[in-house]
């Protein structure tokens, strides 16, 4: 066996996980950071993703086709979730956010049961990415986790470019710095955050359905990315954009070679690094 190209092999997965993290966990750390929700249902809006580019594909025969469905219709679910639900919960204690949206797993949950049922179900490779490349003689790479590396980076870029280059990303960061001094020039805080909460649970549904070919359908699937999406929040520093990246690259690396050198003990790696960067940086990495 190639070692090099094994451990090549183990990189791509790392960063490959590493980017879906990111993308979950950059929703999760807008919608806490902005808008000062815990929302513990961003995890089921992941599951939803994944099982609608599931229906999706099912019902078009084309996967590329399920994603441009799936998104949009990700994001109104979105926005008809914070108008009804959030809208009324800013200025309540966070106890009210914590119950309400364990509510929302509970009918999100309902919901995927009783349209898609309790099976496990997965999602084929499009036949357009389900070749290999070679890395050497005896190892070889599937092109559609390449796919999904570079359909993360080119979701991260445009996230940046948003943050960074337009008025929305403009008011966003003003948000997270003032929230009263935002609402004080005059700018409707009510719809900006609508709009962020939209794109966070976009963002979530976008990594669920472009993971759906990789990773088996399955009821828990949403509790299992949320726990670990809290751990990169934690790490990176909480409203964190950057932050947030970096941790999803050292979670999505430290929890592919933990299950390759330490597979008694994989479960431990994440959390444990999450510790030790909590005893040197108690805000996380890169905490404003």
């Amino acid at each position: 066996m190639d070692v090099g190209a094994y451990y090549l092999i183990q990189i791509l997965n790392g960063v490959q996980y590493g980017f879906l993290l990111f993308l979950v966990a950059s929703g999760l750390t807008l919608v806490f950071g902005i808008m000062g929700i815990v929302n513990l249902a961003h995890g089921a809006f992941y599951m939803i993703g994944a099982y609608l580019a599931f229906w999706l594909d099912a019902v078009t025969g084309n996967f590329f086709l399920a994603l441009a469905l799936g998104v949009p219709i990700s994001v109104l679910l979105g926005l008809v979730v914070e108008r009804i639900g959030f809208t009324h919960l800013y200025r309540r204690d966070h106890l009210y956010q914590v119950l309400f949206t364990f509510g929302l797993i509970l009918v999100l949950g309902e919901v995927r049961s009783i349209l898609w049922g309790n099976d496990v179900h997965g999602v084929d490779v499009p036949p357009l990415l389900s070749g290999s490349i070679t890395l050497t003689d005896t190892q070889v790479y599937p092109v559609y986790r390449l796919f999904v590396s570079l359909a993360c980076v080119v979701m991260a870029v445009a996230l940046g470019g948003v943050i960074r280059y337009t008025r929305l990303g403009m008011m966003i960061r003003a948000s997270a710095s003032n929230r009263e001094m935002v609402q004080v020039l005059g700018l409707d805080v009510n719809r900006l955050f609508m709009v962020v909460f939209g794109l966070g649970v976009g963002l979530a549904a976008f990594a669920g359905m472009i993971a759906s070919p990789v990773n088996s359908l399955h009821p828990s699937m949403g509790d299992e990315i949320l726990i670990v999406s809290f751990v990169v929040v934690v790490i990176g520093g909480v409203g964190s954009i950057v932050g947030a990246f970096w941790a999803a690259m050292l979670i999505g690396l430290a929890d592919t070679f933990g299950a390759v050198f330490l597979p008694e003990a994989a479960g431990v790696v994440v959390y444990a690094l999450m510790a030790m960067v909590l005893v040197w940086r108690p805000r996380g990495l890169f905490a404003g």
